[in-house]
Order: C-alpha cells, then structure tokens, then sequence
C-alpha cells in the first residue's frame, strides 16, 4: 500500500513534556517547526487537578501567540471549572471563564499557574514560532 502524500502533516501523538507536572496534566498534541518544518508551534493539554506551582515563568515571545483555556461543562460552556492565576506584564488576572489571551510579540506574559481544577479544563497554545525568552524573577 503506498503512504499516503500528505501524512507528515497528521499528529496524532506527542511526546509528554516536563514530567514534573504529569500528575496535574496531560499533553495531548504539540506542533512545531521542528516536528513539521513551517508549522506552527500549537500545545494542547488537559488539566485535572489543580496546585500551586508555577507552571510557566515570565517570558516573551519574537511572536504573538494566543493562549485558550477551556471549560468541559456541557451545560454552561464558559464556566472554566476551576480558577488560573495568569500575569500579563505587571498584571494579575483571575481567570474562572473559558478564556482566550492574546499575547503580543514582546509582551511580558505568565507566571501560570493553575489555582483549582473542579473539571477538566482545556488548554491549548498557538504561535507562529517557538522563541522564548525568559524573563528573571527575584
């Protein structure tokens, strides 16, 4: 049987990432320029339980990116079922609705952290490419 054409373009599994955090969270799918070259950089992730580590410091990007985060309740789908904590620049923001951020090229943006999961909440990333820059914390 001949592969098909376009195949290389399919994910359909990713490699888990940062394995301290596994027990709150599960990489679903990831996408780069380094998996498919011209792609973007796209991570979509579950998170069943919440805590109180920062999941992802301080950084900029040399791109804009959109960061979702999504609720599972069927019945009132912009109920986020749980609480995050999310910095933009010098910023707190208390996310408890399905929410998408934009985050400009240059932007300060996190820390992240995932306060309280009361059901599974949906996340996913997308930009244009992978340049972080990690911004000191003191």
């Amino acid at each position: 049987m001949n592969e098909l054409k376009y195949a290389k373009y399919v994910i359909t599994e990713s490699e888990p990432n940062h394995p301290e955090f596994n027990f709150m969270r599960t990489r679903i799918l990831f996408s780069s320029n380094e998996i498919i070259p011209g792609a973007l950089c796209v991570n979509c992730v579950w998170y069943w339980k919440g805590s109180d580590k920062v999941l992802t410091k301080a950084h900029t990007h040399d791109c804009d990116e959109i960061i979702a985060f999504i609720g599972t309740n069927p019945a009132d789908p912009h109920d986020l079922g749980g609480e995050i904590e999310m910095w933009l620049g010098d910023e707190k923001y208390l996310l408890n609705k399905s929410t998408l951020v934009f985050a400009p090229q240059g932007l300060v943006h996190c820390p992240l952290i995932i306060r309280r999961v009361d059901k599974p909440i949906f996340h996913f990333t997308a930009a244009t490419k992978e340049g972080i820059h990690f911004i000191d914390q003191k």
